[in-house]
């Protein structure tokens, strides 16, 4: 064998080590009749007070039961640990999109050639098999909303998706869960080209609403009128089956995007919003879904009245949120859900509702929690396992489990 080719070798085992192929994973699949048992001295469900001493019972990729460790199931091993939670959600993610070196190769996220682009699936960019996918899924995360990050007006679409790290066709929860609008600064160009000001910005995405209007309309007197993909999608969002995920911080880019949903009647969610805390009342009023940006992103330019307190504030205020990883144009990329809401935790917010904003509310808003987001019988298998509290600095994540498939090989 040739040097090259052994270095190859070498290569594709060490990706398959990592990425869960040969280490703490039971197959791609559980058979229908696999059972395991858990049994965890803190079982948050989510669905009442935590559990002490309690249990979960998966057969197959369901989870079949679960109550107090008294009432468990006899002779079945046992996988014993501390804390056990319903598997993390990240509300808003580029992983698969953006990759774990940080080369041209992988990164994905964002295509620079037109400033509205949401013809662009997330489906088509993501890779299962990245590494970062099993840093994540090693933290606690089993359920990513990721796809076309902040950068461009339209940027693209996002997807639901599980992090076992198979295929695109196996992992995917929902192909379509969002169309990525940027109206912060880093959807403006300083070149010249258009967008540049935040009135063009506004502007230029009316005008593709207005266009999608009369494209719709045309297709009903018309069946056999050309396809466009990119109105396609805001169709989608005309109709109310899709929201635009609307990143901004400023408070005059929040309240743009709030009049732009008030003038169609569209879903928006409103991610990163640093200077949400100026307009809580009417962030409120207009019962829209909030996005806090990263605790620990670094507060300049559209970020520099940004809050780690914008969490707990939100919760205060009673505006539904959601807890995200997000993007960040510098290294590294990406964020750990998990580490983020740690530190909303240090700054103010309650233990259990950081736990809220990690599972049942990210799966409330993306339309799936009739699958995730709580520990209960009938639920996908999907589970987060951990040496102590998942907040604390010193605690380890064990592994997950993803629809009954066991990821628990490493510790981080």
């Amino acid at each position: 064998m040739s040097v090259r080719m052994l270095t190859f070798a070498l290569t594709s085992l060490s990706v398959a080590i990592l990425s869960g192929g040969l280490l703490g994973q039971e197959g791609g699949k559980p058979s229908a009749s696999k059972v395991t048992l858990i049994q965890a001295e803190t079982l948050f469900t989510m669905v009442g007070p935590p559990i002490k001493d309690g249990f979960i019972l998966i057969r197959g990729n369901k989870i079949a039961g679960v109550g107090a460790a008294n009432q468990m199931p006899k002779d079945l091993p046992i996988t014993k640990v501390k804390v056990a939670t319903p598997g993390f959600i990240d509300a808003h993610s580029v992983v698969g999109l953006t990759g774990l070196l940080n080369i041209p190769h992988d990164q994905d996220q964002l295509e620079k050639s037109s400033p509205m682009q949401p013809e662009l699936r997330a489906l088509d960019a993501y890779h299962p098999k990245d590494l970062l996918v099993e840093w994540v899924r090693s933290l606690g995360v089993t359920t990513l909303h990721t796809g076309h990050g902040p950068g461009a007006l339209i940027s693209g679409q996002t997807m639901v998706i599980k992090t076992h790290g198979r295929s695109v066709d196996q992992d995917v929860v929902k192909p379509l869960a969002m169309v990525a609008v940027t109206l912060a600064d880093s959807g403006r160009s300083r070149t010249g080209k258009a967008p540049g000001t935040r009135a063009k910005s506004v502007a230029m995405l009316r005008e593709k609403l207005l266009e999608a209007r009369a494209y719709g309309a045309k297709k009903k007197r018309d069946a056999d009128a050309a396809t466009d993909l990119g109105l396609e999608t805001m169709l989608k969002v005309l109709s109310g089956d899709v929201p635009l995920l609307i990143t901004a911080h400023r408070a005059h880019d929040l309240a743009s995007a709030l009049r732009v949903a008030e003038e169609f009647g569209i879903l928006i969610v409103l991610d990163g919003a640093a200077e949400a805390y100026l307009m809580l009342p009417r962030i409120k009023k207009a019962d829209v879904w909030v996005l806090p940006h990263p605790a620990m992103a670094r507060t300049r330019g559209d970020l520099e009245n940004g809050t780690m307190e914008l969490a707990k504030l939100l919760f205060d205020a009673k505006v539904p949120f959601a807890m995200q990883s997000g993007f960040e144009s510098y290294v590294p990329k990406t964020r750990v859900v998990l580490w983020e809401t740690g530190i909303s935790v240090m700054h103010g917010l309650g233990r259990e509702d950081a736990l809220r904003a990690l599972t049942v509310n990210p799966a409330k808003m993306l339309g799936i929690d009739d699958r995730v987001g709580i520990l209960r019988a009938g639920m996908d298998a999907d589970i987060a396992l951990f040496d102590g509290d998942p907040f604390e600095y010193t605690t380890h994540c064990l592994g997950t489990f993803i629809d009954g498939v066991n990821y628990t090989g490493t510790s981080r």
